[in-house]
């Protein structure tokens, strides 16, 4: 980012946005974790832009409850709610389950399936080990099963909810057995909604994020600082 001094609203409103996807991505990958503190001018300077930008992106940022603010203190990045994750998670359940029996209940193939089995069905040679890229591609992967459903509202929520579950789910690929693990659920599950199997797709999905739920339980702060040095290596 460069620094500006320009009063014009939308420049004002895409410094904000600047600041809020890079203040949200560092929370997601773990720069910022529960407990970390900031001033607004400090951030300023680090991001090199001016204060009014700043605090629209972090008022923004209080509103979907990753941070929030105490007089004289300053800034934070709040505990995660993981009562609030759980409910999200069975939220997810709901839509993804009713996603892939509608798939299987499809004639051909959404066009969407051929891109999953690209990345998915590959030898354990060509598969990925980076915990950003696979973290990516395992939000794409539960995304496109919503997506290529044809429900475009259910599309629509989910990905509100992958967006409000990104800072756990993320936090199961810095692990090489949970990216193994991930592979080889995401195969089984596209291999029995390919072949139209929805009671089989519907009990692998359930399982696969009734796991990744399980693992939301077990963390904890210090977790959360050890996937951080995890990942700066």
């Amino acid at each position: 980012m460069t620094a500006t001094t320009t009063p014009h609203p939308a420049a004002r409103a895409n410094l904000a946005e600047q600041v809020y996807a890079t203040l949200k991505a560092q929370i997601h990958d773990f720069q910022l974790v529960a407990g970390d503190r900031f001033s607004e001018a400090d951030l300023g300077n680090r991001l090199g832009v001016s204060r009014t930008p700043v605090r629209e992106a972090l008022f923004r940022l209080r509103n979907e409850g990753f941070l929030d603010v105490e007089p004289k203190l300053g800034w934070f990045v709040k505990p995660i709610d993981f009562g609030k994750l759980e409910q999200l998670y069975d939220l997810r359940i709901v839509l993804e389950l009713a996603s892939v029996l509608r798939l299987c209940t499809r004639t051909e193939d959404p066009p969407e399936l051929a891109a999953l089995k690209d990345i998915w069905l590959v030898p354990v040679a060509e598969r990925l080990t980076d915990a950003r890229q696979v973290g990516a591609n395992d939000e794409q992967f539960h995304a496109t099963l919503v997506r290529a459903a044809g429900n475009d509202e259910m599309a629509r929520v989910h990905w509100d909810v992958t967006e409000r579950i990104r800072i756990i789910r993320r936090l199961d690929f810095t692990r090489p057995d949970r990216i193994e693990a991930t592979y080889a659920e995401h195969a089984k599950i596209l291999r029995a909604v390919i072949q139209r199997k929805a009671d089989q797709a519907q009990l692998l999905l359930k399982t696969h994020i009734e796991q990744s739920k399980a693992e939301v339980r077990k963390i904890t702060l210090h977790t959360l600082h050890e996937a951080r040095a995890r990942l700066a290596q």
